[in-house]
């Protein structure tokens, strides 16, 4: 019994009751694991329930065309294997079962081992198949229209940037703090342009050492470096007709730079230990949580790349610059874990406001992690501001205790308000107002200095009222 037998799975359609008695028999005496029916009806009720990797189709069926089969088996299994069988084959019907999807056409009766060969041919390339779907739906970028949220000004401003910038294909660098959400606008970067149905390939910059990046990045070829077992292409070759993702494009080193820029000059590139150029059509977005103009200034980043890197610049703003978006972001995300977890809680209004008043240093993803962690242990059905984390409730204590601080006046404010309040009811009239006191002017004019009511005449002490003015001499 083969590896590749053992892990392969059969359906034999065929009407020939010894044909197909015989050949499930010896089949499964090989390893392959066989579902024989026959009939069209049993073959796509089976294909419901199975996923073969192979389906051995006779065309010639008593109650369907088996080129009927044929073409609904394609619909509901598209990376499925078929290989047609027929004793009464013409070329005219190969062709159209070719054309229709079938991977080899054989005529019976057929010798079991070539039979055998067209299975195991079928077979390897239906896991092919597969796995380039499987590759293909890891680097495209998948709707993220539902996943973009706010209602801000800024946010709005910021999705009309993105939708203009990703008609243009240029290079664009995003720059926010950790956890705001530039992978995010990388992927709707990539979503509205006309490159949306090519792959889209993330490289995160600060997560590899840079050997490492480099094979990544660019590939390598067999021998480049101890290990280098196999040719390996590079991430730029993946992306190419799409985009490549450049996150933390702020940690890379000199060389890594230098190589960065000659793509993004040239569209070419070298893999590690290769001497052949390879061309690439690929669009370049970058992203960093650094300041990339004051590591110019340092050494530390190329002037020459960061002009390249930002034809467009895109800036998100952090989380606690646009309040008004933390409401629509909770109510998102609390509906995702609902249906992640099969759950249908909701967060209370004192905890929206728990959240709102919290600072966001970790931007959305903090959001994220907080919520998450809220709606799973959280025992009732509505969150409340004690599900919430210790360090996410003590902003808005602190901002309670600054708010009673500030409602209790000092002493000497109080003061004040008093003295200026009898002045007022005394017409403004400072002997009347220090006869209501009960003090004498002099203290009462001081205490109108004290405040910056007023100030003294040239030629006076500060605590001296003004003289009363001499009668005229007739």
């Amino acid at each position: 019994m083969s590896k590749a037998a053992k892990n392969t799975h059969v359906l034999l359609v065929d009407d020939d009751d010894a044909f197909r008695r015989v050949m499930a028999a010896e089949l499964t005496r090989r390893g392959y694991g066989v579902v024989a029916v026959a009939s069209g009806r049993e073959a796509l009720d089976q294909a419901a329930q199975i996923a073969a990797d192979v389906t051995l189709l006779d065309l010639r069926l008593p109650d369907m065309d088996g080129i009927e089969v044929l073409e609904r088996l394609r619909e509901r299994n598209p990376a499925g294997g078929v290989v047609v069988l027929t004793g009464h084959g013409t070329i005219d019907t190969a062709i159209r079962a070719i054309r229709l999807g079938a991977y080899d056409y054989l005529e019976k009766p057929c010798p079991i081992a070539k039979l055998e060969m067209a299975i195991q041919k079928t077979s390897e390339h239906t896991r092919l198949v597969r796995r380039q779907r499987v590759l293909e739906d890891g680097y495209s970028a998948p709707n993220v229209t539902t996943g973009i949220v706010g209602t801000s000004a800024a946010f709005l401003k910021l999705i009309e940037n993105v939708a203009r910038i990703a008609r243009t294909d240029a290079t664009t660098l995003v720059l926010g703090e950790t956890g705001v959400g530039k992978e995010v606008v990388a992927k709707l970067l990539h979503a509205q342009s006309p490159r949306s149905e090519a792959p889209f390939v993330v490289v995160d910059c600060a997560a590899l050492h840079e050997e490492l990046l480099q094979s990544e990045i660019f590939g390598h070829e067999k021998g480049a470096f101890t290990g280098a077992t196999r040719l390996k292409h590079g991430l730029f070759e993946v992306a190419h007709t799409g985009t490549i993702f450049l996150d933390e494009v702020g940690d890379t080193s000199p060389d890594i730079q230098a190589k960065l820029l000659r793509v993004l000059e040239t569209g070419r590139f070298r893999r590690l230990g290769g001497t052949e150029e390879i061309a690439v059509d690929v669009r370049i977005v970058a992203a960093t949580n650094r300041n990339l103009k004051q590591a110019i200034s340092r050494g530390h980043f190329r002037e020459d790349l960061y002009y390249r890197l930002a034809a467009f610049t895109v800036e998100i703003p952090p989380l606690r610059e646009r309040p008004d978006d933390i409401r629509s972001l909770v109510e998102h995300f609390t509906r995702q874990f609902n249906a992640r977890f099969s759950l249908s809680k909701r967060v209370s209004e004192a905890a929206m406001t728990t959240l709102m008043h919290h600072t966001w240093p970790g931007n959305v993803r903090e959001l994220i992690h907080v919520l998450e962690q809220a709606v799973a242990l959280c025992d009732g059905e509505v969150v409340e501001p004690d599900d919430l984390p210790a360090s996410v409730r003590g902003n808005l204590a602190s901002a309670a205790r600054a708010q009673t601080e500030e409602a209790i006046p000092t002493l000497r404010e109080v003061e004040r308000r008093h003295v200026f309040s009898v002045l007022e009811k005394a017409g403004g009239n400072r002997a009347q107002a220090a006869r209501l006191l009960g003090m004498s002017e002099r203290t009462f004019y001081r205490l109108l200095q004290r405040y910056n009511r007023i100030s003294p005449a040239p030629g006076r002490r500060a605590d001296e009222p003004p003289r009363k003015p001499e009668p005229e001499q007739t």
